[in-house]
């Protein structure tokens, strides 16, 4: 593995590349991108692909990664952007990637403004409130979350994700009406940790839930976009929205093994099926060729 930092004028980048460049066996290097996680949350799945050449990366403000525009919050356009930025130093032409979360939000985006970047898109479980017919109601219980953080700290704000994320179906009103979940019962800390600024539980991601994809462009684009969705998520979150989408797109989402985090091993306490999800994975990569 080589470490390199691309500069920019608003970010510095920092990306791995795992293997060859040029790719030993003559296919496209293989990118996998998260949001907001980083480049760390690929280490288990990058093992399973031993025969390519994998590309992983920290998104601007996070990981490596340093920002110098001023700013806090994460946009799929800006982070699009910088995925373009990245493809374009490797200089080995477009990609095939695998995205995960708010990391397949960004590159729905990137293949909508920059169609010639990549070949085969996964994009798997991408977080998008406008596709699901009960966005108002998912907007209310994103606030919901993001109130409990400012409230009380990280365990309030994570213990009330979890309860959004993992709530089965649309969100009626009995979701509003059950009492604020106790962090103590996820096994988090209940006292305030004074943190403000998580991506995950703060407002500052919102840009990326609240985006809309650009069907129009997908639909025009030469990408092959496969819209994927772990067997757990099915009728959580989640799994709604990576259904809506592909429906969207005229296609039935792709099932993969485990859950959202499905292909991370111990790397945050939240392992998934990393080997059998790289199976999965590499066969729909390779029904493309």
């Amino acid at each position: 593995m080589t470490t390199h930092t691309l500069k920019t004028p608003e970010a510095d980048l920092a990306y791995d590349v795992h293997g060859p460049l040029p790719t030993a066996d003559g296919r496209p290097p293989l990118a996998m991108i998260g949001q907001p996680m980083d480049a760390t949350g690929f280490s288990a799945l990058t093992s399973h692909f031993p025969d390519r050449t994998v590309i992983t990366y920290d998104p601007r403000g996070l990981g490596r990664s340093t920002r110098k525009d001023g700013r806090a919050d994460h946009a799929p356009g800006v982070q699009a952007a910088d995925v373009h930025a990245v493809i374009k130093a490797l200089g080995a032409g477009p990609v095939e990637m695998f995205a995960s979360s708010g990391g397949a939000v960004t590159a729905l985006a990137l293949v909508a403004t920059y169609p010639d970047d990549v070949t085969t898109l996964v994009a798997h479980e991408p977080p998008l409130i406008p596709v699901l017919p009960d966005a108002r109601a998912a907007e209310r219980a994103r606030a919901a979350v993001r109130d409990a953080y400012e409230a009380k700290g990280s365990g309030a704000g994570m213990a009330a994700f979890i309860a959004m994320t993992t709530w089965q179906g649309e969100f009626t009103e009995d979701f509003f009406a059950q009492p604020a979940p106790d962090p103590a019962a996820f096994g988090m800390p209940t006292e305030d940790d004074g943190g403000r600024d998580d991506p995950l539980l703060s407002d500052r991601s919102w840009a990326v839930s609240s985006y809309r994809p650009d069907v129009d462009a997908l639909a025009a684009a030469p990408t092959r976009v496969v819209i994927a969705v772990g067997e757990e998520s099915l009728g959580i979150f989640t799994g709604r929205t990576s259904v809506a989408t592909a429906e969207l797109l005229g296609q039935q989402a792709a099932v993969f093994p485990s859950h959202h985090g499905g292909f991370l091993g111990g790397e945050f306490g939240y392992a998934g099926q990393p080997e059998a999800f790289a199976r999965k994975l590499r066969e729909v990569l390779d029904d493309a060729t």
